[in-house]
């Protein structure tokens, strides 16, 4: 008896939430195929994406790369951006992950430009985070204050955590201009 690809999908997303991550990664690409086969290439660049999350989650940095490369201009053409920018931020942490920090970096803040364009703050505060993280590990101290405050001042609701980070970089910063 065969599956449906609505089938697959629904497999691979129960390994992946049983942290079974490879065999989310085998089930998406099976159902990757299965929709561009179907003539659906905006499915199978969502599988894709999936499938480079699962792989990252595995430890395959290069295969997540591999996987989720040109999938930013599948979205772009269909002018869906807030897939396209999330598939810019998943081929930046592939990237980040593979210790290949300016290109992570561009990739991440291209993704952030796009999501503060269309309005998804939570996503962009996620982005801007990554931003910062890469930024400290690149010696720019003030460039990743900066982004993480622009991270927490895109938190829709903060948390006790953000709200005493927040207050802490803003005492940073009145140092700073000393």
């Amino acid at each position: 008896m065969s599956q449906t690809t609505e089938q697959i999908v629904e497999q691979a997303r129960t390994a992946y939430q049983d942290e079974d991550y490879s065999n989310a990664a085998e089930l998406y690409k099976i159902a990757e195929n299965a929709f561009t086969t179907a003539g659906d290439p905006l499915s199978s660049a969502e599988m894709a994406n999936n499938r480079s999350v699962a792989l990252l989650k595995a430890g395959n940095a290069k295969g997540a790369l591999l996987a989720v490369e040109g999938t930013d201009a599948v979205f772009s053409r269909v002018n869906d951006e807030k897939r396209q920018a999330m598939a810019l931020a998943n081929q930046a942490a592939a990237l980040e992950s593979l210790k290949k920090y300016p290109e992570a970096l561009e990739h991440y803040e291209q993704s952030s430009e796009i999501l503060k364009r269309i309005g998804e703050n939570d996503l962009r505060a996620y982005v801007l985070k990554s931003i910062s993280a890469i930024q400290l590990r690149q010696g720019k101290q003030l460039e990743a204050i900066a982004s993480m405050s622009a991270s927490l001042d895109n938190k829709p609701n903060p948390g006790v955590k953000d709200r005493f980070m927040k207050r802490l970089i803003q005492q940073v910063f009145k140092l700073l201009s000393r």
